[in-house]
């Protein structure tokens, strides 16, 4: 429903009510989750969202709840441990051929179960600082290993197209820097800020430019989204998708499907299907990993191969990401085989209808 004479952005839960995105019976709790993690919600998303039905998958990745005033065991301020992997500001060096670059602290939405929630949006520092900038650099043109630097935050595509530029040049100039990733929720959240110059921007000499866009639920990718994306691809630079399973958002087989052929549609290669990380306050929208498995089992017959995400956990406390999907093959026994001088281990493999078969197949 179209709303005249509304912020831009949404920002608080007087917002949201005058939206009729909330009640005002919940706008105290509201005013205490904001008190403690950013709130924003574009116009574009908020367009998406169906406010006469109270489980939206739209509002609930974006609009707060009153969950989140609660934290579960387990639950952790840095749950994937970047401080663990933090040799100077900026940078996290958790694997090493890449790094994280942690440019800015602010995003054009906040998500509810975002992974760094302690420490982004307002009152938290916004922005690396030039010194602390050129520390970074430092390190990455120290570390001759790192081929590739991911920028995120925050959202980088929040910095200006000529700040964009500053830094897109700056890594582009060290020589074993090839690969400059993007990660980036901003297409989604405000498409018309995918601008020429933006793009223009992120197009460099001496290393290729890769975009993550980060979505969870096939509205996300509205035709004006699908817009932006083109012009993101057409100029060269090339698409993969990121998404989180969320309960209540996309753990069912049919929304992930969807999800999954949206993105290729909009030529963008699924790539990383997280499992909710142990956020304080977001224990409400995390599955079970079991439950992340039988989904990506279930994709596994409906879909494309280009439509396979890896379905992945980081690991509490800075150990990575592994992935968590579910096994397809398992060793049976020890066979002799008529052609073969040893024994070989032959093989339980499970097809796309569930069927076990043996390989190599008993000999008739």
């Amino acid at each position: 429903m179209n709303r005249i004479e509304r912020p831009t952005t949404l920002r608080s839960a007087d917002d949201l009510v005058a939206q009729g995105l909330v009640d005002a019976a919940d706008k105290p709790a509201l005013d205490r989750v904001a008190e403690r993690y950013a709130v924003a919600v574009t116009t574009h998303l908020a367009d998406l969202i169906d406010s006469d039905d109270p489980n939206d998958p739209i509002a609930r990745q974006f609009v707060p709840s009153a969950d989140e005033l609660s934290v579960a065991p387990g639950e952790r301020d840095d749950p994937i441990g970047d401080d663990a992997h933090a040799p100077v500001p900026g940078i996290v060096h958790r694997y090493p051929d890449r790094v994280l670059l942690k440019l800015v602290h602010v995003c054009a939405v906040y998500c509810r179960f975002c992974f760094r929630r302690e420490m982004v949006g307002p009152g938290k520092d916004n922005a690396l600082s030039e010194p602390a900038y050129r520390g970074a650099l430092d390190y990455i043109r120290a570390h001759g290993e790192i081929w590739e630097v991911i920028l995120t935050g925050g959202d980088p595509l929040m910095l200006s197209p000529r700040r964009l530029r500053e830094i897109m040049t700056d890594l582009a100039a060290i020589d074993h820097v090839k690969i400059i990733r993007i990660h980036t929720r901003l297409p989604v959240a405000d498409p018309a800020r995918i601008t020429s110059a933006l793009v223009d921007a992120l197009t460099v000499q001496g290393a290729a430019t890769w975009v993550a866009l980060h979505a969870n639920h096939p509205r996300e990718l509205a035709p004006d989204v699908r817009l932006a994306c083109a012009r993101l691809v057409d100029a060269g630079i090339p698409l993969v998708s990121q998404s989180v399973l969320l309960r209540g958002v996309n753990d069912d087989a049919a929304t992930l499907e969807a999800l999954m052929r949206a993105f290729v549609e909009t030529r963008i290669k699924p790539y990383y299907l997280h499992h909710g990380d142990l956020a304080p306050g977001t224990a409400h929208l995390r599955t079970t990993l079991a439950e992340g498995q039988a989904l990506i089992r279930a994709l596994r017959g409906r879909v494309s191969g280009l439509c396979q995400p890896d379905y992945v956990l980081d690991i509490p406390g800075g150990h990575g990401k592994a992935p968590v999907g579910p096994q397809y093959l398992t060793a049976e026994d020890s066979v002799e085989l008529h052609h073969a001088a040893a024994a070989q281990t032959r093989y339980r493999v499970i097809d796309y209808c569930g069927e076990a078969h043996l390989y190599p197949p008993a000999e008739e």
